[in-house]
């Protein structure tokens, strides 16, 4: 009998704690399941106030020396060319002059007919950028803009000018970001407290909390969203998106 009891008490202690164990896990499944997630989206279409823009041109010659001296008088037409558009000395900067070697490609037959070509030193190209800037500042943006497709009247003094792509951004990114996760969290909770109340529940803590990428597109873009975040720079109407989740516990 002694030697029975021994073997039965340490399976029936076993199945005790077999029991609570279970018993536990049952326990905490049911509390993990007893939240409600939410995402909510915070939006807002705005106008960049930032507007960065420039161009550049180039001059040859077969001497640098007299690349250099085309590129400078080059530089004082482009400078007389956008103050009789109303800029200031001060609203446009110009970049320093860069030096490449030209080659040209010249292709020739031998004797008996065979193809070759070969590259043919052909002076030197000197290149040189203007950039315009306005933070905040509507007339200076609007007279850049204005500026933006009249530049092909450069050509008619000799300026090989190439204009560059309009870059359009936004002051005040910070404040933004905070009101739109303001938003989303708003619009989160509010879900939450429409989706309990109909089902006759009641909203307990906040128990966790997200949010996604922050996203800024074309205003009216029809573009997904990246998994890396979106940051539009070609357009001065804007939206802007971020999404927060939010995890109640349920009382």
């Amino acid at each position: 009998m002694k030697t029975n009891f021994v073997p039965s008490l340490i399976i029936g202690i076993a199945v005790i704690i077999t029991a609570l164990i279970l018993g536990s896990s049952f326990k905490n499944r049911n509390v993990k399941q007893d939240t409600i997630s939410v995402t909510g989206l915070g939006s807002k279409d705005f106008t960049s106030d930032e507007i960065r823009w420039g161009g550049s041109f180039d001059a040859s010659a077969l001497d640098a020396k007299d690349a250099y001296n085309l590129i400078l008088q080059d530089k004082e037409k482009v400078k007389t060319f956008f103050q009789s558009k109303g800029f200031k000395a001060d609203e446009f900067s110009f970049g320093g002059v860069n030096f490449s070697k030209s080659y040209r490609t010249v292709t020739s037959k031998d004797a008996e007919g065979v193809e070759k070509s070969e590259e043919i030193f052909d002076g030197y190209k000197a290149t040189q950028s203007i950039s315009f800037t306005a933070r905040k500042n509507p007339d200076l943006m609007r007279k850049i803009e204005t500026v933006m497709d009249k530049t092909a009247e450069l050509i008619n003094s000799g300026v090989q000018f190439e204009p560059g792509t309009p870059q359009y951004t936004y002051s005040d990114l910070a404040s933004l970001k905070h009101n739109l996760i303001e938003a989303g969290a708003k619009d989160a909770m509010q879900r939450a407290e429409k989706i309990v109340n109909t089902a006759d529940g009641s909203l307990g803590k906040l128990k966790d909390a997200s949010m996604g990428v922050f996203q800024i597109t074309a205003k009216g873009s029809t573009d997904e969203d990246s998994y890396g975040g979106n940051f539009d720079t070609s357009s001065k109407a804007k939206s802007a998106r971020i999404t927060v989740r939010l995890t109640y516990n349920l009382d």
